[in-house]
């Protein structure tokens, strides 16, 4: 297949043109600067210049493919709303494109807000509905898309996405211990995070673009809990400081923006992603990334 790729160079992206490739599929990967253009067609992929608000570039892009994978986002924290009209936007412009084609569109979300009190399940809804609400309601927006004749699927990723070479959460924890000299965890350190390497998130995007049925909610989850207090002792061991617990009330000026995200338990089960598409996670736990120095530099 020709697959579109959103967020070709990113994090996940970047994994998953490689995924794609070495699987015999053709990308072509959206690309905002001369940096990333480079980085793609590097690869081997084809670089398609546009944004999430080049609307005319995602339909074009769109237009030329077998299947869509939507990774991009703002992550404008500063001004979420931005974040989230954006992604509205660009979600309705590729399904008006794909309706009727019976082509495959996978898009990413996160766990963060679908349910607490236990592990969200592929069968939990997102509660995000409408264009204001998180994410602009695109996952929902996707789902709903199947009756217009497109083969959508979510991709709920954990909240870490781990790897040599990471710029997310645990690497913004990683840079507040080297700030402020110690490992932290906050409160008791009970709280939990799931977690799944880069590269199995990747092979989850493709089975989900070659396999997945419309209509699919996947977990790209391969450990389903792991303490926050494990994950900061990992820390302080491999980046030798000393490990403490931060008082809650501390932990945004402690931790900056990711402090949020710490002090919530976000976790999922992938028992049915697993079972529907032979999902088998191999790539090493985030405790034995973290200690065998993927965040130390």
């Amino acid at each position: 297949m020709r697959v579109f790729v959103t967020g070709a160079s990113g994090w996940i992206g970047s994994a998953t043109v490689d995924e794609l490739l070495t699987a015999g599929h053709e990308v072509v990967g959206l690309v905002r600067s001369d940096s990333s253009a480079a980085a793609v067609a590097a690869k081997g992929a084809e670089a398609h210049r546009g944004d999430l608000d080049d609307l005319d570039s995602l339909r074009a892009g769109v237009a030329d493919s077998d299947a869509v994978v939507h990774l991009a986002n703002k992550h404008d924290w500063g001004n979420p709303a931005e974040s989230d009209r954006a992604e509205r936007a660009a979600v309705e412009t590729m399904l008006d494109a794909l309706a009727g084609t019976d082509r495959p569109f996978v898009i990413a979300n996160g766990l963060s807000g679908i349910l607490e009190g236990r592990s969200v399940l592929e069968t939990d809804p997102s509660p995000a509905v409408g264009p204001e609400s998180d994410r602009g309601g695109s996952e929902n927006l996707a789902l709903d898309s199947a009756v217009r004749r497109v083969r959508s699927a979510v991709v709920r990723f954990a909240p870490s996405v781990h790897g040599r070479g990471d710029w997310g959460f645990v690497t913004f924890l990683a840079d507040a211990a080297r700030k402020q000299g110690v490992s932290g965890y906050i409160g008791d350190g009970s709280t939990t995070w799931s977690a799944v390497h880069r590269s199995d998130a990747a092979q989850l995007i493709r089975l989900a673009i070659e396999q997945a049925p419309p209509g699919s909610r996947l977990h790209a989850v391969a450990e389903e809990s792991i303490t926050t207090k494990e994950i900061a002792e990992a820390l302080g061991t491999a980046l030798n400081l000393p490990v403490t617990s931060i008082d809650p009330a501390d932990a945004g000026e402690h931790f900056g923006i990711v402090g949020h995200f710490f002090a919530a338990t976000m976790t999922a089960k992938s028992d049915l992603t697993r079972d529907l598409l032979g999902w088998k996670p191999t790539g090493p736990g985030l405790i034995d990334d973290i200690l065998s120095g993927a965040y130390t530099n």
